[in-house]
């Protein structure tokens, strides 16, 4: 019985998500970076006579790392907002009673909702980063050594930030809810890069700025395990000077890491399970 209504709710989700103007905001500014990326690197390709083939390679994995950076920021604000909605939004237009005065569990309604909003997310990202791969491949020739691995870690990056907005949104409105975790999205982010400047310059503190905002919000961890897998090792030894790159990663992530991330997953969706359980309808 459970299981029906976690697997329902889900359906339902990705029903009302389609329905929702985000998603066409999103389909637009998606159609806009891509097409743009298109016109850059072929570009980009054009004035490659005067690179040597390592120069070439590292230049295009900077910059396709810079576009699915975009992607990824498309991602999230897509499933923040989405996120939003889906607990606050119904508790204040009073679905939710409606909903919860059946005999279904809130912990499984939550899940639904949650695992209806993963798949959503997960689908934008193989939908959009497999294209700008495409587009790289076609214009370029360059192929990601692990193009898997690096979509997966964009995945995560965004089930991460919507499991962060859909406890915010049992807390808060779902406009707030959106804003602040887009606003935290870009709060670490920028600390990984103070952290990256730090580590390059061997200021030990500022080093730490970025590591602890990687173990309180894993989004800039994640991310920075997607741009290796997106980038050439092999020719970023070549040229160490941009190790420190924002745009570039020179480590990839540990298991313990992303062991880290799962629980961390596992411990706010249960956090929003027992703040939805008790809360006024």
């Amino acid at each position: 019985m459970t299981a029906r209504v976690v697997l329902t709710v889900a359906a339902l989700t990705l029903q009302e998500a389609a329905r929702r103007r985000v998603l066409r905001a999103l389909a637009v500014m998606t159609i806009v970076l891509l097409a743009l990326s298109a016109w850059g690197f072929f570009r980009l390709d054009a004035n490659f006579g005067t690179l040597t083939s390592g120069e070439a390679r590292l230049a295009t994995s900077q910059v396709l790392n810079l576009v699915m950076f975009g992607l990824s920021l498309i991602a999230a604000l897509g499933t923040a907002f989405l996120a939003g909605p889906t607990v606050a939004g119904e508790i204040e237009s009073g679905t939710a009673l409606a909903i919860l005065a059946r005999p279904v569990r809130r912990s499984a309604v939550l899940l639904g909702k949650w695992l209806g909003l993963v798949v959503f997310g997960s689908g934008f990202v193989a939908v959009a980063g497999l294209t700008q791969l495409l587009i790289v491949w076609a214009t370029t020739g360059y192929r990601p050594p692990q193009p898997v691995t690096g979509l997966a870690l964009l995945a995560a990056q965004t089930i991460v930030l919507l499991t962060l907005a859909l406890l915010l949104s049992t807390v808060i409105s779902p406009m707030a809810s959106g804003i602040v975790s887009v606003g935290l999205f870009g709060a670490t982010w920028v600390a990984g890069v103070v952290g990256g400047v730090g580590q390059a310059l061997g200021n030990q503190g500022m080093a730490q700025v970025g590591t602890v905002s990687r173990m309180l919000l894993p989004t800039d961890g994640l991310w920075r395990g997607a741009m290796r897998g997106f980038q050439d090792p092999a020719v970023l030894a070549q040229f160490p000077a941009f190790a420190d790159f924002p745009f570039l990663s020179k480590a990839p992530l540990t298991p313990i890491y992303l062991a880290w991330t799962c629980l961390w997953v596992m411990l706010l969706l249960g956090l929003a399970g027992v703040v939805f359980q008790r809360r006024d309808l």
